[in-house]
C-alpha cells in the first residue's frame, strides 16, 4: 500500500453499515482502522478486508478511553475519515421511556451515533432516540468549533440489519433495504465538499 494512502477509522465495522462501508473504502485504497465489541466477528471482517487493503482491527468498546486512544494510535498521524458508526440498541423490544433501565440508558447514551430517531418521535424509542438527538447536537457544535473540518450527521434510513431486527423481534423486516444501499450516498458525502450538517441518504444525489 502506498505510504500516502488515505486513512479511515470506522467503528462498529464487523457487520451492517460499518462493514459495507469498510468494504467500499478498501476498494478505494484506504488504509483501515476498524473496531467492534465482538472479537470473532471483527476478525472475520479483518480477514476479508485484508485481501484488499491494510487493516488494523481492534476489538473493544468505544466508551473506553484507552480503546479510543488505541484507535487513534493505530491510525497514526493521518486520519482522512472518521466514521462513528458504533451503535447500541438497548433493551429489545424497546421499552417505554418511563420503564427504561437507567443503567442501560446511560450505556446507550455513551455509545450511540445518529439516525432518523434523532428527529422523529417514535413510540417506545425514547432512550435510543434521545441518545441520537444528543449526538446530533454534539455534531453541530463540533462543526462550529472546527470550521476547517467537515463534520456530518448521516441518516442512512431503514436498513435490514441485525440491530434493526432486534428492535422488532419476531417481525419480518426483509422489506428493508440492505446496508449496502446506504453506502453510495455516504461515500458521496465523505468524498464530496458539502458543508457540515445533517444529511439523509435519501436526499443525497449519487452520480449514475
Amino acid at each position: 500500500m502506498p505510504k500516502n494512502a488515505p486513512v479511515a477509522i470506522v467503528t462498529g465495522a464487523s457487520r451492517g453499515l460499518g462493514l459495507a462501508l469498510a468494504r467500499e473504502l478498501a476498494a478505494r485504497g484506504y488504509r483501515l482502522v476498524i473496531d467492534a465489541r465482538g472479537a470473532d466477528a471483527l476478525e472475520r471482517a479483518r480477514a476479508e478486508l485484508a485481501e484488499r487493503t491494510t487493516v488494523d482491527a481492534l476489538p473493544g468498546d468505544v466508551t473506553d478511553p484507552r480503546h479510543r486512544e488505541a484507535l487513534a494510535a493505530a491510525a497514526g498521524d493521518r486520519v482522512d475519515v472518521l466514521v462513528n458508526n458504533a451503535s447500541l440498541l438497548g433493551p429489545s423490544p424497546q421499552p417505554p421511556l418511563h420503564t427504561y433501565p437507567l443503567a442501560e440508558l446511560e450505556r446507550v447514551y455513551a455509545v450511540n451515533v445518529t439516525s432518523d430517531a434523532a428527529v422523529e418521535a417514535y413510540e417506545g424509542w425514547g432512550g435510543y432516540g434521545s441518545s441520537k438527538a444528543m449526538v446530533e447536537q454534539l455534531t453541530r457544535i463540533l462543526a462550529v468549533e472546527h470550521p476547517d473540518l467537515h463534520v456530518y450527521a448521516f441518516d442512512p434510513g431503514d436498513m435490514n440489519t441485525a440491530m434493526h431486527q432486534a428492535a422488532f423481534p419476531g417481525e419480518d423486516i426483509s422489506d428493508r433495504p440492505p446496508p449496502e444501499d446506504s453506502v453510495p450516498p455516504l461515500l458521496e458525502l465523505l468524498e464530496g465538499d458539502l458543508p457540515s450538517g445533517r444529511y439523509r441518504a435519501a436526499d443525497l444525489v449519487v452520480p449514475s
